[in-house]
């Protein structure tokens, strides 16, 4: 025996007025649907409801217990239903996030604590990593989006079926340690010893070619994908680097210089699959536009899409 709940709810509503009339306006249904209603149910659970009297009817005691049973059951529905209302529109819900590292430090909190105080019951959740990892747990729906980016110098081919919000555009910078007597551009640079990211990275690679549009080719001594890290060597006077304007902090051992050749800045978006129907997405979107600082040197955000 499977009962309705709309019979249920029928139910309550002729067994509270007394009346089939009464309960089908109250209801938005005619009489005859009332009774239909009612005549299935006793069918469906082998119970006398109503007694037809010559001026009306009355609820037996049998009707009184199914709408006391019957109770439970439409609150339960009356809270799922509120529970798919706020899925739907996002006030609850998950939304999976992920960030390359720089992001992470300098853009995600924000983000997170706005996210958080427009949709205090979603969760949301961070995972870390380069683009390209990003770019493939994006692919295989385990990220709602990704934030990533891409150097001007080293152009990315992003798969088909993802669509784009940039976020702002970052200057690169050259860093020198403040009393190495180092010259701010890059043509008088060609015998610095120079710090950049891993082998086959973006930044490397935009290095490598930043310091051949100049006229030579770099001598790497040093590696890290740790900013913190590559200034500490360079504020040690252990070399120079080449950095995007998230991984760069003000220092008084460091001397900062916006490089100025064409295309020496690094795009940050934010991915995610055009398909991706997450009712939480396009309040996670606003809430990194809102995260990116304004008024900071080398950052210049996105204007509005």
């Amino acid at each position: 025996m499977l009962l309705k709940p709309l019979h249920l709810l029928t139910l309550k509503a002729v067994v509270r007025s007394g009346s089939f009339a009464v309960a089908a306006r109250d209801l938005g249904y005619t009489a005859s649907a009332i009774s239909q209603q009612i005549s299935a149910l006793e069918k469906e659970t082998g119970l006398v409801l109503f007694e037809r009297e010559a001026h009306g009817i009355r609820a037996t005691a049998a009707a009184h217990r199914l709408v006391d049973l019957g109770a439970r059951v439409l609150a339960a529905l009356d809270d799922l239903d509120q529970q798919v209302r706020e899925l739907a529109t996002g006030a609850t819900g998950r939304l999976r996030l992920g960030s390359f590292p720089t992001a992470g430090v300098k853009l995600v909190p924000s983000a997170l604590s706005a996210a958080a105080e427009t949709r205090p019951r979603a969760q949301i959740q961070l995972e870390e990593g380069e683009p390209e990892e990003l770019v493939a747990a994006l692919g295989t729906g385990e990220l709602d989006v990704a934030l990533v980016y891409e150097y001007g110098l080293s152009p990315r081919q992003w798969p088909d079926g993802l669509t784009r919000h940039h976020l702002l555009r970052e200057d690169l910078v050259l860093l020198r340690a403040r009393d190495s007597g180092l010259s701010a551009q890059l043509p008088h640079l060609s015998r610095a010893r120079w710090i950049t990211s891993r082998e086959g990275t973006a930044g490397a690679l935009s290095l490598v070619r930043l310091c051949a549009a100049a006229g030579f080719d770099a001598e790497i001594a040093f590696r890290s994908n740790n900013y913190d890290v590559v200034r500490e060597l360079v504020s040690a006077g252990l070399g120079v680097a080449v950095v995007p304007a998230l991984g760069h902090a003000p220092s008084e051992g460091i001397e900062a210089t916006r490089l100025t050749q064409r295309a020496a800045h690094r795009e940050v978006m934010a991915l995610h699959r055009s398909e991706n129907s997450n009712p939480l997405l396009a309040a996670m979107l606003a809430a990194l536009r809102r995260a990116v600082p304004a008024g900071e040197p080398f950052l210049h955000p996105a204007g509005p899409e």
